[in-house]
């Protein structure tokens, strides 16, 4: 199911002026820099972009998770290596996009899975490129996360 996100007002949230440290922080660094407007962070080209609600696992090895919010602009061109919204035989798939050889390749990132093999006829487009997931980290009220 993918979402087309409306943009009526503009969202802005806190920034610090920072990297945030994942080793030891300063104590210097603790003031903010400004605001961002989150739908210009996320956004590039506001008619061509959605948001899809990932179901299932099979791109986990890329950081992807059953339930994440991606962020997807049908207006880029794909290179090799995006992960993709992929239409094969008329089913939306999350993909790794390999270009490398004479035929583009769709590729899984599970482990666990066996490999992901396009037969020669197979009708595929490439519905958009993923910019951006949003992973929640807590489980989020009402999302049975």
């Amino acid at each position: 199911m993918f979402i087309q996100l409306k943009f009526e007002a503009e969202i802005s949230v806190p920034m610090f002026a920072h990297g945030l440290c994942a080793g030891f922080p300063s104590p210097a660094d603790d003031y903010l820099d400004d605001a961002i407007d989150l739908n210009r962070l996320l956004v590039r080209n506001p008619p061509a972009t959605f948001l899809w609600r990932v179901d299932g696992n099979s791109m986990r090895d890329a950081g992807i998770y059953h339930g994440d919010l991606l962020v997807v602009d049908r207006s880029i061109t794909p290179i090799d290596g995006d992960v993709v919204v992929a239409i094969v035989h008329g089913e939306q798939s999350l993909k790794r996009l390999r270009l490398n050889g004479d035929r583009p390749r769709l590729m899984l990132e599970n482990s666990d899975m066996p490999l992901f093999e396009l037969p020669e006829i197979a009708e595929v487009e490439i519905w958009g490129v993923v910019v951006c997931n949003i992973h929640w980290l807590r489980r989020q009220p009402g999302r049975g996360q």
